[in-house]
């Protein structure tokens, strides 16, 4: 049984002149993706492993993440193939991982996402927003044999917001 963390970066902001992989997160998405990773504190199993794609709004979100679930934020591997929005990328890095690391968190972009939710997890979500947090079990035991599995629980942030 392996279980996958999967964490769309936050809001990210459009007012800077910079490239997109370098594109910083907006006030928003500070505070919606702490306030997914606090909720989730002490909720989840720590991961094995947390990768996270190298654009500046996955990687903050992902050290967001770490310093709220008590993740020493040395252990974030950064993977360039995660810098992917059709999903086929993300597919291949959790391919990819080590059949030693049973629990797997992972920060990335959308459509990839979203189409990756819908593929592998049995409950069908119009849209990952930002900060959205899904947990998906899987009955295999090794990546490479990844197959459609369960939608154990999604948070996002307007769940948590009054």
């Amino acid at each position: 049984m392996k279980t996958l963390y999967l964490v769309r970066h936050a809001k990210s902001s459009w007012e800077y002149d910079v490239s997109d992989h370098q594109r910083p997160l907006k006030k928003r998405g500070f505070k919606d993706a702490k306030l997914v990773s606090k909720y989730l504190n002490n909720k989840l199993q720590l991961p094995d492993q947390v990768i996270s794609s190298d654009a500046n709004r996955a990687l903050t979100t992902a050290k967001i993440y770490a310093e709220n679930l008590g993740i020493n934020e040395d252990e974030i591997q950064l993977n360039h193939d995660l810098y992917d929005f059709s999903g086929h990328g993300l597919t291949e890095v959790i391919k990819n991982c080590e059949d030693s690391v049973d629990t797997l968190m992972v920060f990335g972009h959308n459509h990839a996402m979203t189409y990756f939710v819908n593929t592998y997890g049995n409950k069908l979500i119009d849209n990952v927003p930002t900060s959205g947090f899904t947990q998906l079990e899987l009955d295999i035991d090794s990546w490479k044999d990844l197959k459609k599995g369960i939608t154990k629980q999604t948070v996002f942030p307007r769940d948590l917001k009054n």
